[in-house]
Protein backbone atom coordinates (compact mmCIF):
# COMPACT_ATOMS: atom_id res chain seq x y z
CA UNK A 1 0.00 0.00 0.00
CA UNK A 2 0.99 3.70 -1.00
CA UNK A 3 0.94 6.50 1.01
CA UNK A 4 -1.21 9.24 0.11
CA UNK A 5 2.21 11.63 -0.27
CA UNK A 6 3.86 8.92 -2.78
CA UNK A 7 0.72 9.21 -4.74
CA UNK A 8 0.62 13.01 -4.48
CA UNK A 9 4.17 13.25 -5.58
CA UNK A 10 2.87 11.27 -8.47
CA UNK A 11 0.03 13.44 -9.43
CA UNK A 12 2.73 16.50 -9.67
CA UNK A 13 5.18 14.36 -11.56
CA UNK A 14 3.00 13.49 -14.13
CA UNK A 15 1.16 16.57 -14.43
CA UNK A 16 4.88 18.15 -14.97
CA UNK A 17 4.97 16.14 -17.99
CA UNK A 18 7.42 13.29 -16.17
CA UNK A 19 7.37 9.86 -17.76
CA UNK A 20 6.47 6.46 -15.86
CA UNK A 21 9.78 5.09 -16.10
CA UNK A 22 11.32 7.97 -14.23
CA UNK A 23 9.08 8.44 -11.84
CA UNK A 24 8.73 4.96 -11.15
CA UNK A 25 12.54 4.92 -10.14
CA UNK A 26 12.46 8.31 -8.24
CA UNK A 27 9.11 6.94 -6.06
CA UNK A 28 9.99 3.26 -6.12
CA UNK A 29 6.67 2.19 -7.68
CA UNK A 30 5.80 -0.28 -10.29
CA UNK A 31 5.60 1.03 -13.49
CA UNK A 32 1.99 -0.66 -14.06
CA UNK A 33 0.55 0.79 -10.42
CA UNK A 34 1.61 4.47 -11.98
CA UNK A 35 -0.59 3.12 -15.02
CA UNK A 36 -3.48 2.33 -12.81
CA UNK A 37 -3.24 5.69 -10.93
CA UNK A 38 -2.94 7.53 -14.17
CA UNK A 39 -6.90 5.84 -14.95
CA UNK A 40 -8.01 7.17 -11.06
CA UNK A 41 -6.50 10.26 -10.87
CA UNK A 42 -6.97 11.68 -14.34
CA UNK A 43 -8.72 14.32 -13.14
CA UNK A 44 -6.21 15.79 -10.46
CA UNK A 45 -3.57 15.11 -13.00
CA UNK A 46 -5.20 17.09 -15.62
CA UNK A 47 -6.10 20.00 -12.84
CA UNK A 48 -2.27 19.95 -12.00
CA UNK A 49 -1.38 19.82 -15.27
CA UNK A 50 -3.22 23.15 -16.05
CA UNK A 51 -2.20 25.37 -13.24
CA UNK A 52 1.06 24.02 -13.93
CA UNK A 53 0.75 25.40 -17.29
CA UNK A 54 -0.43 28.69 -16.00
CA UNK A 55 2.30 29.06 -13.75
CA UNK A 56 4.86 28.80 -16.68
CA UNK A 57 3.15 30.95 -18.84
CA UNK A 58 3.42 33.51 -15.87
CA UNK A 59 7.00 33.02 -15.47
CA UNK A 60 7.86 32.78 -19.14
CA UNK A 61 6.94 36.17 -19.80
CA UNK A 62 4.64 39.09 -18.88
CA UNK A 63 1.38 38.71 -17.94
CA UNK A 64 -1.09 37.13 -20.85
CA UNK A 65 -2.67 40.91 -20.84
CA UNK A 66 0.95 42.22 -21.82
CA UNK A 67 1.54 40.14 -24.48
CA UNK A 68 -1.47 40.07 -25.85
CA UNK A 69 -1.09 43.79 -26.04
CA UNK A 70 2.37 43.30 -27.29
CA UNK A 71 0.76 41.00 -30.33
CA UNK A 72 -1.89 43.82 -30.88
CA UNK A 73 0.27 46.17 -31.90
CA UNK A 74 2.53 44.09 -34.07
CA UNK A 75 -0.69 43.00 -35.95
CA UNK A 76 -1.66 46.57 -36.09
CA UNK A 77 1.87 47.71 -37.48
CA UNK A 78 1.40 44.57 -39.91
CA UNK A 79 -1.91 45.58 -41.11
CA UNK A 80 -1.20 49.17 -41.89
CA UNK A 81 1.57 48.35 -44.02
CA UNK A 82 -0.33 45.85 -46.07
CA UNK A 83 -2.59 48.68 -46.49
CA UNK A 84 0.58 50.03 -48.34
CA UNK A 85 1.79 47.31 -50.32
CA UNK A 86 0.54 46.28 -53.78
CA UNK A 87 -0.62 42.72 -53.65
CA UNK A 88 1.21 42.15 -56.66
CA UNK A 89 4.81 42.31 -54.82
CA UNK A 90 6.64 39.33 -53.39
CA UNK A 91 7.14 40.71 -49.62
CA UNK A 92 3.01 41.25 -49.58
CA UNK A 93 3.02 37.06 -48.78
CA UNK A 94 5.32 37.11 -46.47
CA UNK A 95 3.45 39.54 -44.46
CA UNK A 96 0.28 38.02 -44.80
CA UNK A 97 1.77 34.91 -43.61
CA UNK A 98 2.92 36.92 -40.54
CA UNK A 99 -0.25 38.53 -39.77
CA UNK A 100 -1.43 35.22 -39.72
CA UNK A 101 1.10 33.90 -37.20
CA UNK A 102 0.45 36.83 -35.11
CA UNK A 103 -3.51 36.32 -35.55
CA UNK A 104 -2.95 32.70 -34.41
CA UNK A 105 -1.08 34.16 -31.07
CA UNK A 106 -3.48 35.63 -29.99
CA UNK A 107 -5.62 33.09 -30.41
CA UNK A 108 -4.00 30.77 -28.39
CA UNK A 109 -2.77 33.47 -25.65
CA UNK A 110 -6.58 34.06 -25.49
CA UNK A 111 -7.53 30.60 -24.83
CA UNK A 112 -8.53 29.63 -21.38
CA UNK A 113 -7.26 27.56 -18.74
CA UNK A 114 -9.34 24.06 -18.86
CA UNK A 115 -10.11 23.04 -15.57
CA UNK A 116 -12.11 19.48 -15.41
CA UNK A 117 -14.31 18.11 -13.25
CA UNK A 118 -15.03 13.72 -12.73
CA UNK A 119 -19.13 13.24 -13.02
CA UNK A 120 -19.77 12.41 -9.47
CA UNK A 121 -18.31 15.66 -8.23
CA UNK A 122 -21.26 17.75 -10.49
CA UNK A 123 -24.22 18.82 -9.14
CA UNK A 124 -27.08 17.38 -10.96
CA UNK A 125 -28.78 20.65 -11.43
CA UNK A 126 -25.10 21.81 -13.24
CA UNK A 127 -24.63 17.93 -14.96
CA UNK A 128 -24.41 18.10 -18.95
CA UNK A 129 -21.86 15.79 -20.46
CA UNK A 130 -18.76 13.48 -18.91
CA UNK A 131 -16.69 15.71 -18.53
CA UNK A 132 -17.10 19.51 -18.31
CA UNK A 133 -14.93 22.36 -18.28
CA UNK A 134 -15.07 24.74 -15.00
CA UNK A 135 -14.30 28.34 -15.09
CA UNK A 136 -13.37 30.03 -12.47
Amino acid sequence: MHTPEIRQKFVERRAQGHPYSRIASELGVAKSTLIEWSRQLRFEIQNHRAIELDDLRDRVGHSCQARVSHLLQKLSRIEAELGKRDLAQLSTARLFAIEDGLRRQLERELQDVPFIAPVKNIPANEYVEDVQEWKP
